[in-house]
């Protein structure tokens, strides 16, 4: 009876208590870790808040947004006017001059304005900027009755202005929760891929320790040459499978770079001796959670807060359309007070005067074309609106769906693990005993490699669809977005 040592490998080695390794001579160069021991999610997680640069791009917006806000601001500013005018060859020989200060008012988009004219020389009695002698104070008040009363293109500005700072936040929070997902799934396809590396290593091993004692069989007669051949072809194969694992690896920690990163923002070629032993707990979605994590979704997803901002600020659009079909009735009143001695009769030394002004365009279509536009554009955001809120609810319960399917296929792939490892100790055994050959062994072999890869992936995807679903439910929002 010919007995060979056949070797074998289980899962519970690298999934549960997997051996830390050193980098592989080919695998991605990487400088020294500013820290150690295995990587875990929530380092990368930081790495992503505080040092990723889209996200960093992203907070820019706050900034941007302030500044068409200062910007909407700069329309109530305080005005400094002044004029001056000098006739050295005319009839009237005359000049004058003013120093004014403009302020516009929050309110009946109105104005006030004071300041001081000053005149001298000769001047003709209809000329408005005459003054006595020493030059006269002036105040002056301007109000809008009816158009440009209660809204005005100025108002309309600061308005928008300032939903517009507040819509930056529901578009950075969307991007961020983008960012939270990709490098999750990016960290899982790592970890996930190390293991593998892992599981194809130790099949390899296998093939390589069996070749010394097939030979010494070869040799001593018990066994036919072309075993040799059989096993030196297997360990070639497997060695083709190492590096396509390798490869993948080498991928996957290149894309976990972009999102983990040192300290002087460079990326992190994550080694193989930073892969976790374990995958974290993965516990079954709890049904019953559905319906309120749905209703949460509706409340903190950025999409639906983005597009009622954007309603708000139509309808700022909607009242400034409808103050444009008023007609202009604008009142004024000024008061001058001279300071010095009299100069002309016919100014006296205190004046008030009020002036009244109305206009409307017949036909108003102008005002009337906005209004339609922008009642169109109205109804739709709220046709948008209602369909971000059906899409809302349609990613919870897909995503829930995946997380529920994932949770399931870990069980059915521990399963297969069991089933396949059962049969290829059987197969050691028979051929141990005489009554099997290298063949079938190497079948089985593979078949226990094959459902071992497919138990890391099941867990691997089960904590992708962990991370689509926090994204889905916005679990990862925070309670505020700034600059760090």
């Amino acid at each position: 009876m010919i007995r060979f040592p056949f070797a074998s490998f289980t899962l519970a080695s690298f999934l549960v208590a997997s051996p830390v390794r050193g980098q592989s001579e080919s695998a991605p160069s990487t400088t020294p870790q500013p820290r150690t021991g295995p990587l875990v999610l929530p380092e990368v997680l930081e790495s992503v808040r505080s040092q990723y640069p889209p996200y960093l791009a992203a907070l820019i917006e706050f900034d941007i947004a302030a500044g068409r806000l200062r910007s909407a601001q700069g329309a109530f500013d305080l005005n400094v006017n002044g004029s001056a005018t000098f006739r050295p060859s005319a009839y009237y020989d005359g000049s004058t001059a003013y120093a004014m200060l403009d302020q516009a008012l929050p309110f009946w988009g109105g104005n006030v304005y004071g300041g001081y004219r000053f005149s001298d020389g000769f001047l003709p009695n209809y000329n408005k900027d005459r003054a006595q002698g020493d030059g006269e104070i002036a105040l002056g008040l301007r109000l809008n009755l009816l158009r440009d009363g209660t809204i005005d293109k100025r108002r309309a500005s600061l308005t928008k202005a300032r939903i517009e700072q507040e819509l930056a936040n529901p578009i950075v929070l969307k991007q961020y929760l983008d960012f939270i997902r990709s490098a999750s799934i990016a960290y899982y396809n790592w970890v996930g891929a190390g293991k593998a590396l892992d599981l194809a290593e130790s099949l390899l091993k296998i093939a390589q320790d069996r070749d010394g004692n097939i030979r010494d069989l070869v040799d001593n007669g018990a066994a036919a040459p072309i075993i040799i051949t059989d096993n030196e072809r297997l360990v070639v194969s497997r060695e083709i499978s190492v590096v396509k694992a390798r490869r993948l690896f080498e991928k996957a920690s290149i894309e976990l770079s972009l999102f983990h990163r040192d300290d002087q923002d460079e990326p992190i070629l994550s080694p193989r001796n930073r892969i976790p032993a374990t995958f974290p707990a993965h516990p079954s979605p709890d049904t019953s959670q559905l319906s309120s994590d749905t209703a949460k979704a509706l409340i903190f997803r950025p999409e639906v807060r983005a597009i009622q901002l954007k309603i708000d600020k139509a309808e700022v659009d909607y009242r400034l359309a409808k103050n444009n079909l008023l007609p202009n009735l604008d009142v004024a009143i000024e008061a001058n007070q001279s300071t010095g001695g009299r100069t002309y009769r016919d100014i006296e030394e205190f004046e008030l005067e009020g002036r009244v002004e109305f206009k409307m365009p017949l036909q108003r279509r102008e005002a009337k074309g906005q209004l339609e536009t922008v009642m169109g554009a109205i109804n739709q955001l709220r046709a948008e609106e209602q369909f971000a809120r059906n899409k809302i609810s349609a990613d919870v319960q897909d995503s829930y769906s995946a997380l529920d399917a994932a949770a399931l296929q870990i069980s059915r792939a521990r399963r297969n693990v069991e089933l396949a490892r059962q049969l290829e100790q059987a197969e050691t055994d028979r051929l141990n005993a005489g009554a099997g050959d290298l063949l079938p062994l190497q079948i089985r072999e593979q078949a226990t490699f094959d459902a071992q890869v497919a138990e890391v992936q099941a867990l691997a995807d089960y904590f992708k669809a962990q991370a689509d679903y926090r994204a889905a439910v916005a679990a990862e929002a925070p309670s505020s977005l700034a600059r760090e």
